[in-house]
This record gives structure tokens, C-alpha cells and sequence, in this order.
């Protein structure tokens, strides 16, 4: 059974960075997409990016230039790099992989922005 391990976020003042990562446990096969979705506060759920594994890369509007995807193919993990955080950016962060057309998620990580 597939499981997405996160690790990273908490707490930091506006204009700050953070990463997270994300690492598909129980899966020898390669993820199809990659990535992370946020929900703030009193929102809905939505992309932030996402990658493919052709190594495209799909960032929001609003944290393109800031918000930056690696990946470790071997280890089935993707990073999210965070830098000129904004309160706006404060939510729960959900890491989101199609492998073998199959869609999964973690169980979130709260990421905090303090002004």
C-alpha cells in the first residue's frame, strides 16, 4: 500500500523559507505527478506545484518565483523549497502523487507565516 511520508513546515516569519518533503513509501514503480496542494484558512484546497515525471513543472500564480520543486527519482521524494514566505502561504500543506494512475495523499503538514 502506497504512503506519502511528509516532513518539514511550522513556524516562520514573513519573508522567511522553508521545505518540505515528501517520500512515496510502498511503491517500487515511479509517481506519474508529484507534488503539493494547500488549503489556508477558510479556503479551498488547491495546487501550489506539481511536477511530472518528465520532470515538468506546474506552479500557482501566486507562488511562482518563491515556491521551487527537486526530486530524488531513486528514493520516490519530492522537495518543496518555500523562500519569500507570505502570511497568505499560511495552510496545511498536502502532498499529492498519481502512481500508476492511482491518486494519493498524506495526511498534511501545517505550514505558518507570521507578518
Amino acid at each position: 500500500q502506497v504512503q506519502l511520508v511528509e516532513s518539514g513546515g511550522g513556524l516562520v516569519q514573513a519573508g522567511g523559507s522553508l521545505s518540505l518533503s515528501c517520500a512515496a513509501s510502498g511503491s517500487t514503480f515511479s509517481f506519474n505527478q508529484m507534488g503539493w496542494a494547500r488549503q489556508g484558512p477558510g479556503k479551498e484546497r488547491e495546487l501550489a506545484a506539481i511536477m511530472t515525471s518528465d520532470g515538468t513543472q506546474v506552479y500557482a500564480d501566486s507562488v511562482k518565483g518563491r515556491l521551487a520543486l527537486f526530486r530524488d527519482s531513486a528514493n520516490n521524494t519530492v522537495y518543496l523549497r518555500m523562500d519569500s514566505l507570505k502570511p497568505k502561504d499560511t495552510g496545511v500543506y498536502y502532498c499529492k502523487a498519481i502512481i500508476r494512475g492511482t491518486l494519493h495523499w498524506g495526511q498534511g503538514t501545517q505550514v505558518t507565516v507570521s507578518s
